[in-house]
């Protein structure tokens, strides 16, 4: 049983982050979420000062403050200041992950923290962590719900928001020609994936986050030129990931997160070779097969 809610929590991260970074690959703001994981440290530090407890909700609201603060910032540089978003990416989460160190330094005495409170958590841990109700019903773990209701928060956005967030993604100066808030969509977005990476960082962890936000949807960027399907195969190279990565890690006696990550640059690697639009291989195999390549055959 624990093996299905392990499998079963990677996918709910997989297919949340997934769907997500389909638009921030295509917005070319892909690190956001490792931008992010660095950026929450102040509000770690914040939350565990002020409430004084390490309980998971004061953390939650410290860390997705500072989230969404982070995508603040770095819209607002790259708008105000013309910035290339990876820039604006760059200088922001390094100004407030280093703030975070100073404070932690500086309050160390009293404040017994570090980001691995938050930052690093562990995939294989999740079984431990249950739900039960007052009447002593066991509802499954903790983390199996409050990245169930993130993947429903996301479903919904994308549902309700689809064309906006279509448009403002592959044509911004159009949208806004159409009267369409640029703004406001991006920051929707943003606000989705500064809350969907903190709930999941104490569950699984940054480094398997961050996996989940880009390579799910770069894989599915290889096999289709049609943005609804790259939602739909972001969400089954998850899915395979979460289930692979298990098996992998229960085959070597190894990490859970990292197979999961390593099975997702496993997929991306195929995807990259035998993509049939874009695979390095049927693009050798077209060529060498053209009408031009057999009248000038290589001597």
């Amino acid at each position: 049983m624990n093996a299905f809610w392990i499998i079963l929590t990677g996918s709910l991260v997989g297919a949340s982050c997934g769907l997500l970074g389909c638009y921030l690959i295509l917005r070319r703001m892909a690190m956001i979420g490792d931008a992010i994981s660095h950026a929450v440290l102040p509000g770690i530090f914040l939350a565990f000062w002020i409430a004084g407890t390490r309980a998971s909700v004061p953390v939650l609201l410290g860390t997705a403050a500072f989230g969404v603060l982070a995508t603040f910032l770095i819209e607002w540089f790259s708008r105000k200041g013309n910035f290339q978003a990876d820039a604006a990416i760059g200088m922001v989460f390094t100004f407030l992950f280093a703030v975070g160190i100073i404070l932690i330094s500086a309050f160390a005495g009293q404040v017994e923290l570090d980001q691995e409170c938050v930052l690093y958590g562990e995939i294989a841990y999740v079984p431990l962590d249950i739900w039960t109700t007052s009447g002593g019903i066991n509802l499954g773990p903790r983390t199996v719900w409050t990245m169930g209701a993130a993947l429903l928060l996301v479903l919904t956005l994308i549902a309700w928001g689809y064309k906006g967030l279509y448009i403002t993604t592959f044509d911004p100066g159009y949208a806004q020609t159409l009267g369409i808030k640029t703004g406001r969509w991006h920051y929707l977005l943003m606000g989705a994936v500064s809350f969907t990476t903190v709930l999941a960082f104490d569950s699984v962890g940054a480094i398997l986050v961050v996996a989940f936000l880009i390579a799910p949807a770069a894989i599915a960027s290889l096999l289709t030129n049609r943005f609804g399907v790259m939602l739909l195969l972001s969400v089954m190279a998850a899915v395979l990931a979460a289930a692979g990565g298990y098996g992998l890690a229960a085959a070597i006696n190894g990490s859970v997160a990292g197979a999961m990550a390593t099975m997702l640059g496993i997929l991306f690697g195929l995807a990259f070779l035998f993509s049939p639009l874009q695979g390095v291989v049927f693009k050798w195999w077209r060529n060498k097969n053209s009408p031009a390549a057999q009248n000038h055959p290589s001597v």
